[in-house]
């Protein structure tokens, strides 16, 4: 089983955190949750985007008096603003709450791409197993400072070394197990 360890990282309030360290197994266990959970963000991102196109048509035809209380258009106009309020608070809950309180790393182009990382040790060094909405397993690996044009696959000889603080604490017992398995 991965664990977790100390690496730069930063908790809400500026304070040093651990990190979670998945293994393979661990992070594919994760993946029915995480696969409807970025969905859901996608999902609302796509809210978000309709409703400020919608509110960018209301202001080329009215401008700022759109905001008038007596405009036609007003309550629509609140109406848009509103959903684009609530769910860009969800995404972020979802995010905070569903991703990143699991040790999962949310990169840029998450969002639009439907991209998670999960950091791991390949023969002591952190990675990042890499997974994209639409793929039905971790396939793909890359080093931290790489993302995901460095994407590599993720061989069985590769995964077995994943999730280890050394190649030495399979042999001897003490690391985690990279199968994820008792």
């Amino acid at each position: 089983m991965g664990g977790y360890i100390p690496f730069p990282g930063f908790d809400e309030r500026g304070c040093v955190m651990r990190r979670r360290i998945f293994t393979v197994a661990e992070a594919n266990d994760l993946l029915p949750h995480l696969r409807e959970v970025v969905r859901r963000v996608q999902s609302l991102w796509k809210q978000v985007a309709d409703a400020t196109d919608r509110l960018k048509i209301l202001e080329v035809i009215w401008g700022a008096k759109v905001e008038e209380p007596h405009n036609p258009d007003h309550h629509e106009f609140r109406a848009y603003q509103r959903t684009i309020g609530t769910s860009v608070q969800e995404m972020e809950r979802l995010i905070r709450e569903e991703i990143l309180a699991r040790g999962v790393r949310f990169p840029q182009g998450g969002l639009e791409e439907g991209l998670l990382d999960f950091p791991t040790l390949l023969d002591g060094r952190l990675v990042y197993l890499c997974w994209r909405l639409g793929e039905p397993e971790i396939l793909a690996w890359h080093e931290v400072h790489e993302g995901f044009r460095g994407r590599r696959p993720l061989t069985p000889e590769v995964a077995s070394r994943m999730g280890l603080a050394s190649p030495l604490d399979e042999q001897d017992g003490t690391g985690p197990n990279p199968s994820g398995q008792g």
